[in-house]
Parts: C-alpha cells; structure tokens; sequence
C-alpha cells in the first residue's frame, strides 16, 4: 500500500481577498463622471466591501461620490481631479409640503436626471436646507429621490439649486480615501454655508482616514465635517476655498491633522462648536484672508504643536467670545508653533483673544515680526487678568508682547 499523506493544516479558510476594482478611460469600469465612479463603490459594497483606484483623468460631478464602509478609494495623485460642474438655481413656482417627493421650479433647464440639489428656504429667516437627488424631470417637476422632511413654501423664498459636496457621507463608519484633487469650481458655482456642503462634507461619521487629498477653489468649505470622532488628515491640503479650509464641527472629537496645509481661504481651521481633544501636528495656516486658526464655543482640550501660522489677515489666531464662561474655549495648548507677519488688516496682531477662555497654554512658540513689520503685538487681550499661561516663548521684533484693552 501506498504512504498515505496527512496534511495537518486541516483548518477551515474564511477570509477572503477583497476585490480591486478600477475606474476610468481605461478601467474595469469606463467613465470620467459621478454615476461611474459611483457604481464602483456601490459594486464593492454589495460584494463586501474593497478598494477603488480612480485612474488619472478629469471626473465631472453632478453629484456627490457617496462613500461607504469597508469601501478604500485610492486615486492616482494630482493626476485624478473630481471636479464640480456649474451649479444652477430656479425658483420654487408651487409650495411643497414636508411630505412629498417633488418640486415645481421656474425653469427646470440646468438640472439633469441624477444631479444633486438642496431646497433652500428661510423660515423665520432661517436658512433651512433639504438635500436631494433627481430622479425624473417632467415639465416643470422635478422628482426626488426622498420625501422633502420639511416645508419649501414660496414665502420663505424656496429655491432648488445643484450644489452638493464632492465626497460625503452620513453615518458611515471605517473610510479610507488617498491621492486626489476635488475641484469646486468657485468662479461656476454659488455659495452655501459649510454645515451643509464643502469639498468634503461628512457628518455623524467615524473613524475615517484621508491622505493626500487637496481640496481647492469651493464655494463653501474645504473640508467640512460635522458630529464626527476620530477623523484623521495626513498631508491634505485646503487651497483658495471660499470659506473655510479645515471645518471640525459640532463636537466631533479626537480629530487629526497631521503635516496638513490651509492656504488662501477666508479662514485656515475653524474650531466650530464642542470641537474637543483635537491634534494639529507640523500644519500650516498661512495667507488666509481673515484667520489661520479660530477656537470658539466649547472648543477645549485641544493641542496644535509645530505649527506655522503666518500671514493671515486679520488674526493669526482667534479666540471668539462667547457668552458665559462655561461656553468659552478653556484647556487648549498651542506649542512650539511660528507666528509670523500676521495682521496686515488689523493692526498686527498674532493671537487675538476676546472673552475670557482660562488655562490656555502657550508654550515654546515664537513669534517674528521681522520683514513686513505688519505683526506688532503678540498677544492681545481683554484684561490683566487673562486667562493664559505663557511660558518659554519667544517674541522676535514685536512691539508688545502681550498687550490688553486695559493698557
């Protein structure tokens, strides 16, 4: 009788290799829009999950790239640019109801089946956002793919227009995306506040990682998100943004921006509301034309470390004033970090605090006042009796270091 031969390895095999798919001119998938790169990510996740590569190419959006679990999207680089088709507004012409899935416009001839939209409108003259999709243009009817969830009513100046976020996703947990370009396509497109839309826009999210993504010239915020923990930005860019470059919002927590860029926005990071126990390592806030860096209500605990800050209009660094104590930006560590010609528009100014935040560490900075004598005052506060705990900085060229409303 033959040897018989046992193969002890007898365990059960489970893990599958997640699939690879490619899209682009040349890729498994073929198309340079939103409905191709969306089906790649909507394939993957219905096989559980797996990594898109976008191929080098100019993708036009008419919709948001809606982002999924388990789903990595890998482009090729500054080579791979997702960039925002013109936006289109008209008029509400018949009031619609919370309930209902569509809405009677003016002129329904700049928007597209599949096109993103938000209903706008401003009861009590509060801006209200719906957000949408079309799925059928019938005369003057667009049809959504969702029941409104509020009223558009003509007396609140309800108004359909195309704008969306590049890449978005709500409630959508472990997500990876590298190495491309979204184009927001300012001169072409209308603006809209930064709780609702940006290049990215994400909210109620976790655990998402972005790598070498720059995100340029929108009509709106860089990189918004909203109600998030533990958000990471390794090298990602925020360049000529209408508003906001970096926008933590609404107590999203233990966010991350590492060897990060914000340059050319109105502000550079904006602390929104609750933003706490963030890190900002080796980033840079520069030639913003109001703010690099501004903290606010309930903003604490949060410690930005070998940072350049320079050049910014208004302020090199904000602290907003709030209304009590309790609401104000207390615990926040800035370190080892360069303030620099800060202040051109305001007197000259590195760190402007109002309020009265307390325990707010500023440690091994310097500050230079050195080529273009705008920044003169390294510090500027309310009262004495400040909140702040200097130690080991140095201020190089400043005619005051620090200096308060009561001097």
């Amino acid at each position: 009788m033959g040897s018989i031969e046992i193969n002890e390895n007898n365990q059960s095999h489970t893990d599958a290799q997640s699939l690879e798919l490619s899209v682009g001119q040349f890729g498994d998938l073929r198309g340079n829009d939103d409905k191709a790169l969306q089906a790649g990510i909507d394939y993957l996740t219905r096989l559980g999950g797996g990594t898109l590569h976008i191929l080098p190419g100019h993708y036009k959006m008419h919709n948001s790239l809606f982002l999924q679990s388990k789903v990595r999207i890998i482009g090729s680089g500054k080579d791979t640019i997702l960039y925002k088709a013109p936006s289109f507004s008209s008029d509400l012409i018949c009031d619609a109801d919370w309930y209902e899935k569509q809405i009677k416009v003016s002129d329904p001839s700049g928007f597209s089946v599949g096109c993103g939209i938000v209903v706008e409108s401003k009861p009590a003259n509060t801006l209200q956002i719906i957000k949408c999709t079309v799925t059928a243009i019938i005369g003057n009817v667009l049809h959504l793919n969702d029941r409104l969830d509020k009223n558009a009513w003509l007396a609140d100046g309800a108004k359909a227009s195309s704008l969306f976020p590049l890449l978005t996703a709500q409630r959508v947990n472990n997500v990876y995306v590298s190495d491309l370009v979204l184009d927001g396509s300012c001169g072409k497109n209308e603006s809209l506040n930064g709780n609702y839309v940006g290049g990215l826009f994400i909210q109620n999210c976790n655990n998402h990682l972005y790598e070498r993504i720059i995100s340029r010239n929108y009509a709106g915020d860089g990189f918004s998100f909203q109600v998030c923990d533990d958000i990471r930005f390794n090298n990602c860019e925020a360049l000529d943004n209408l508003e906001l470059g970096f926008h933590p919002g609404s107590g999203s927590q233990r966010a991350i921006l590492n060897q990060c860029t914000a340059i050319g926005n109105n502000q550079g990071l904006f602390f929104c509301w609750g933003v706490t126990h963030a890190k900002v390592l080796e980033s840079t806030f520069s030639n913003n034309r109001e703010y690099g860096v501004s903290f606010g209500h309930r903003d604490t605990d949060n410690h930005l470390f070998q940072c350049k800050i320079g050049e910014n209009g208004i302020f090199g660094m904000l602290f907003r004033e709030d209304l009590t104590n309790f609401r104000s930006a207390h615990r926040n560590r800035i370190e080892e970090c360069l303030f620099n010609e800060n202040g051109q528009k305001s007197g000259g100014v590195a760190i402007q605090c109002y309020g009265n935040p307390h325990n707010i560490e500023l440690k091994a900075n310097r500050f230079e006042n050195l080529c273009q004598n705008h920044q003169k005052i390294g510090l500027r506060v309310s009262t004495k009796d400040h909140g702040f705990i200097l130690k080991d900085n140095i201020f190089d060229g400043m005619q005051h270091s620090v200096l308060t409303d009561e001097d």
